[in-house]
């Protein structure tokens, strides 16, 4: 199963919304970056993925399950772009913030630390063994 993060400003789209959704979940849509659809193209029900407020917190708050795989984004017209559904899972019990993972020499090849602007990104196994531990959070 792979691990990925979901970057949202949490003034748009925040953890408390994706919660909301339930077991039915929401489509990740908006994505115009090839690399970040991509990457969701690679996704597959049953994946698991860290939610991360951007801009303001700067901070993983939860976990969430790819409950569909990539689909058309019902929010264009134009068939190159894709998004997959998630579903919240568990809030982190202590959110685990940018500055943590940057300090943290383990996650130096991160690519939340690499490729900060990437909306969509893979998590290693090892990276989601740390962060879940930093934030105090079963896996």
């Amino acid at each position: 199963m792979a691990k990925w993060l979901f970057k949202s400003e949490p003034d748009v789209w925040g953890w408390d919304a994706q919660v909301a959704k339930g077991d039915a979940g929401e489509q990740w849509d908006g994505v115009r970056n090839y690399q970040a659809r991509n990457n969701m193209r690679a996704m597959k029900v049953g994946d698991r993925g860290f939610f991360y407020h951007s801009r303001t917190g700067l901070e993983i708050v939860g976990i969430i399950e790819v409950c569909a795989a990539a689909h058309q984004d019902s929010t264009t017209d134009d068939d190159r772009w894709d998004c997959v559904d998630i579903k919240a899972v568990r809030p982190f019990v202590k959110p685990v913030s940018l500055a943590q993972i940057k300090a943290d020499p383990r996650l130096e090849n991160m690519a939340l630390v690499k490729s900060s602007r990437l909306s969509v990104q893979p998590v290693t196994d090892e990276e989601w063994e740390i962060v879940c531990a930093l934030g105090a959070t079963k896996p």
